[in-house]
């Protein structure tokens, strides 16, 4: 009894933190074998307590968002990870096995073909509206041909790619342990300006309702009218049991290939009456089951923990051990995400590790056999050695480097400053600029400005020489004429890209002091900007040490005068999206500045808000085609895009 309730006490803790807070305290790997085990104890001893986990169906809601009853409750899925218990399962029915995506689970009603709420999951029975929210998510119909009420459960997602795109934006106490974790803090965001720049997708999975369409037995077509009408589905296969072994090995080796994150597989009956015949559990519906995959487990002797300092201060622990095979590739290296982690598996050099790939992708810690917890926190940063402080994260506790001076952070703005899109200095390689400053040529970047007083140092160095140097002195002495918004740009003020420095430098006149004094309530209605984004921009330029170096890097630069003629702002209150091959310009980013030379807006993706989409195939299947298509929003071709300009 008093292991059960233990046991009950640390699941709960880690479904708390996993849907309330969107953060990790286990192990996906460590969760379920701790459920598995009072699930044994349960079904042993025959006693199951009010509050144990293997009785809710989800988490208790918390948040300040509009609480929404579902018409028919969410039940969670019983799971296996053994293949011949689906085919046990499928029996003599055909079933559909897709991918169990890895996101937040929404459910989206249609009214007269417009989006009129969408919900989370929350508990099961009660969610929390994210209608605001919903309504940016990128692949989804606004507005519909089809009238009839419509109601869709499926997965919000966010792709790998945006994933590293957005965490690298974030502050360090801020960032996100994975995709799944990031989209739900986006979704359930109070400001939707969040959500909408963060290309939040939703994979369709079930459709519960579509009032008046009449369909046959099948789950399947369903889902392929979705698809029809403007949905993305989840990927499937109808199987049977004879194929079903082949269908899960093809959805496993497609793995590293996919775009967003899958936790396993779902296999339900393809017929809607012998499902609705079934009916659930009290926790599970019987005619679905989730398939997760069987992690492939090594056993290895920890060697040491590698505490590496990041460009944002944070030092991350990763686990180097003994080399071992897991899934087909040698691993010996596992992030151990935040000290939180180090702490409660207590590890210790020597220690005995089991090790798996999370998702079958990302090498993990499953558990610590030994736990000796004698690994010593680190007291300095191992880049600067000046003294680490322990910080509070939205995944538990962190080590970070408090210097803004570290080496490991320098070396990561300055390869920023020099990029194509910011300063454009060619020839400041992330190796030179390490050596520039090991060597004190570089202690900020202004500094850059000033090399040439080290020139006899620089030209003797191993790899340079007369001809790289002279090279180097030449892009930086062009890079000394610049535009305004590529020096804002290159400043790496957080949540500023390129295109909001060029809105900011737009909106002050293209003057480097009404940039630096602008207010917050002027900045927010800024188009594309919000709270987020003007706090940054204010916060930055309130810093002393920051104006400082923007008034010592003035002595060096000349912003190059902006173009203000009659024709300049021929664009102004139009959104582009290009998308396919180019042939009249260079490439799509120099058809994007043109947009925003001329007062328009070059966005990344279809929507309300999209007035033309520039597509040298008018007829192409492609996804922005079909999304323009839907909305209405004309499709024009590079010479008609020319003669929208033309005065």
């Amino acid at each position: 009894m008093e292991r059960m309730r233990e046991l009950i006490n640390i699941l709960n803790k880690a479904s708390e933190a996993y849907y309330q807070k969107d953060s990790e305290i286990m192990s996906d790997f460590q969760y379920d074998k701790l459920y598995d085990e009072l699930t044994e104890l349960e079904n042993k001893t025959g006693i199951v307590l009010s509050d144990s986990p293997t009785q809710k169906v989800g988490h208790q809601i918390l948040s300040a968002l509009n609480k929404v009853r579902h018409e028919s409750r969410m039940l969670s899925l019983d799971k296996t990870k053994d293949v011949l218990q689906l085919k046990e399962f499928a029996g003599d029915n055909q079933c559909i096995l897709s991918y169990k995506m890895d996101g937040l689970t929404v459910v989206l009603t249609y009214k007269d073909g417009k989006l009129s709420q969408a919900v989370t999951r929350g508990n099961g029975e009660i969610g929390e509206d994210i209608t605001h929210n919903a309504v940016f998510f990128r692949n989804i119909p606004v507005k519909m041909g089809f009238k009839g009420e419509t109601v869709i459960r499926g997965e919000a997602v966010i792709s790998f790619e945006d994933f590293g795109k957005i965490n690298e934006e974030l502050e360090a106490e801020e960032k996100y342990k994975n995709p799944r974790n990031l989209c739900s803090g986006t979704v359930r965001q109070l400001n939707s300006e969040i959500a909408a720049k963060r290309n939040v997708n939703f994979i369709a999975f079930s459709l519960v309702k579509a009032e008046g369409k009449e369909f046959g037995d099948s789950k399947s077509e369903r889902l392929d009218w979705l698809e029809s009408i403007g949905f993305t589905a989840v990927e499937r296969r109808l199987v049977t049991a004879e194929n079903i072994e082949g269908a899960v090995k093809y959805f496993e080796e497609k793995i590293p290939e996919n775009s967003y994150a899958t936790d396993g597989l779902v296999l339900t009956y393809d017929s809607i009456e012998y499902s609705e015949s079934l009916g659930t559990t009290a926790k599970f519906p019987r005619d679905s089951i989730a398939f997760k995959w069987a992690d492939e487990l090594a056993e290895t002797k920890l060697l040491y923990i590698d505490w590496n300092t990041s460009r944002t201060g944070l030092i991350n622990p990763i686990a180097v051990f003994e080399p071992v095979e897991l899934e087909g590739t040698t691993v010996n290296r596992a992030s151990l995400h935040n000290l939180s982690i180090v702490e409660n598996m207590k590890l210790g050099i020597g220690d005995t590790i089991k090790v798996y790939k999370a998702n079958m992708i990302i090498p993990q810690v499953a558990e610590n056999i030994t736990q000796s917890g004698t690994i010593q926190i680190p007291k300095l940063c191992p880049v600067c050695h000046e003294e680490t402080e322990i910080i509070s994260m939205r995944d538990g506790k962190a080590l970070k480097c408090p210097n803004p001076n570290c080496k490991a952070q320098r070396v990561a703005f300055l390869e920023h400053f020099v990029s194509r899109d910011a300063m454009n200095i060619e020839g400041l390689s992330e190796a030179t600029i390490e050596k520039f400053i090991e060597k004190g040529f570089i202690d900020n970047y202004t500094d850059l400005f000033r090399l040439e007083k080290h020139r006899d140092e620089i030209i003797g160095m191993e790899g340079f020489g007369e001809r790289s140097y002279n090279n180097l002195i030449s892009a930086i002495e062009k890079s000394k004429n610049v535009h305004i918004a590529n020096f804002i740009y290159a400043l790496g003020i957080n949540n500023v890209g390129l295109s909001n420095a060029k809105l900011l430098c737009k909106k002050y006149g293209y003057d480097m002091d009404n940039i630096r004094n602008a207010v917050f309530e002027e900045l927010i209605d800024i188009d594309g900007f919000g709270e987020v984004i003007a706090n940054s921009v204010t916060k930055y330029f309130s810093h002393k040490s920051n104006t400082e170096l923007i008034d010592d890097a003035l002595k060096y630069i000349t912003f190059i005068a902006e173009e203000d003629n009659d024709s300049s702002n021929i664009l102004e209150g139009k959104t582009f999206v290009i998308t396919g091959d180019v042939h009249i310009y260079k490439n799509r980013k120099e058809l994007q500045a043109h947009i925003e030379k001329l007062g328009g807006k070059a966005s990344s993706s279809v929507s309300s808000k999209t007035n033309y989409l520039i597509n040298n195939n008018v007829n192409s299947a492609s996804s922005k085609n079909k999304k323009a298509k839907e909305l209405g929003v004309p499709i024009i071709s590079e010479e008609e895009f020319i003669k929208l300009t033309e005065v």
